[in-house]
């Protein structure tokens, strides 16, 4: 008999523990970047910042009780971006953080949407991106109708006034890599100096692959640009500098929109003729955490994980997104796309109250109308946040 009661007990003992681990569930997510090839360095800096929130969510308990297990795709160009989605939707992900660049994003995010899966963008600025009705697709960053306005309004408001440079000696050379994100920056640049009575001398694509700019950059010269707005990747950035300097071009105001620009090994490459140049991007670690709550948490977190400080805005911006989203995911109680979008459309955060500064507010396209961009300085070879004011770190030093 006392044989008898020791095997149910164990029986039970084992049907109890099976029970626990069956209700412990695992839940996939996707995890889409280019991980290698030439945009792997922000496509990797990227995924951190995914993957602290994740960890950071599942040392918490995970998703209502379900553990996250991260996908990875690797999308070097939009075919594999397409590849990669398909993969991650035949491997059973319920949604998928991606991806940079705007090219990878436009290309997978269709993918996503045939077969209703949420996409969760972080990090690609395409206006496109989020204008083509789709349902199921989400943008936590800002994008490049918001982007190519605030550099020029930096010029005009801070930057111009700050060097004495009246608006009628100014004469603006706009150079852009030929994806979405230089094309639509650009645009959005041009468009809003016309605004602001400036005058633009020359608008002038690129491929980011090339291996020479000395021609775009003498036809700056010719037109006599005094001030050069740039949308580039890191090695096109680099670029640009170095030649520029082997044709005597100093323009009086450089200003980046983010890219390359934001980027240490960018500034170790060009020297001292990277401090005085502007940048906006998104928010960098060099920000006041007195106004991003959790920026410290996640600087511990990201040292402890990768051994050094973050390289670029891109794993921060992604951290602050991710978290968003997988607060999102649990609110939504379900991964029934449906339920999720009402979510993400429900889904209020006041600007001040993230680890970046971010606030978030969802467009039925699916935008997040309360994320910005953030006006930088290379100073003695840092990047300096200079605004807004309450998240600065220091001042604008102007040359003139």
């Amino acid at each position: 008999m006392k044989f008898k009661k020791a095997v149910l007990a164990i029986a039970l003992g084992t049907l109890a523990l099976g029970s626990a681990a069956a209700s412990a569930a695992t839940v996939k997510v996707g995890a889409l970047f280019p991980f290698s090839g030439g945009l792997a360095l922000l496509g990797q800096e990227s995924f951190r910042g995914v993957e602290l929130a994740v960890n950071e969510v599942n040392a918490a308990g995970g998703i209502n009780g379900d553990k996250i297990e991260l996908v990875k795709a690797d999308a070097v160009d939009p075919n594999q971006a397409v590849s990669g989605a398909k993969r991650l939707v035949s491997d059973g992900v319920v949604a998928v953080f991606g991806s940079y660049a705007s090219g990878l994003s436009y290309a997978a995010s269709p993918v996503t949407e045939l077969a209703g899966i949420p996409y969760f963008e972080l990090g690609a600025t395409a206006h496109k991106v989020t204008t083509r009705g789709y349902q199921y697709l989400f943008r936590s960053n800002p994008n490049t109708a918001k982007y190519g306005v605030a550099v020029v309004d930096a010029l005009h408001g801070l930057i111009a006034p700050g060097m004495g440079l009246d608006a009628k000696d100014i004469r603006i050379g706009i150079i852009h890599e030929d994806g979405p994100y230089g094309t639509d920056v650009a645009a959005t640049e041009k468009k809003r100096a016309a605004e602001l009575g400036y005058k633009v001398v020359e608008t002038l694509s690129y491929s980011a692959k090339s291996v020479d700019l000395s021609s775009l950059i003498l036809r700056l010269k010719g037109a006599k640009a005094n001030v050069v707005l740039q949308t580039s990747y890191q090695n096109d950035t680099i670029l640009y500098f170095r030649q520029a300097k082997d044709a005597n071009f100093h323009p009086k105001v450089v200003i980046g929109a983010g890219g390359g620009y934001s980027l240490m090994d960018t500034a170790k490459a060009v020297g001292a003729d990277i401090n005085g140049v502007f940048d906006l991007d998104f928010p960098q670690a060099s920000i006041n955490p007195k106004g991003a709550p959790g920026l410290e948490k996640f600087l511990a977190e990201y040292k402890a994980a990768y051994k050094g400080a973050p390289q670029s805005g891109h794993s921060l911006a992604n951290y602050v997104g991710a978290k968003a989203f997988l607060d999102i995911l649990a609110q939504a109680k379900s991964f029934d796309k449906d339920k999720i979008r009402a979510a993400v459309l429900a889904y209020k955060k006041p600007a001040g109250e993230s680890a970046n500064g971010w606030g978030f507010d969802f467009a039925q396209d699916g935008q997040n109308e309360a994320s910005d961009f953030y006006v930088m300085q290379w100073q003695n070879g840092e990047l300096v946040t200079i605004e807004p004011k309450n998240l600065a770190q220091g001042t604008p030093e102007f040359k003139k």
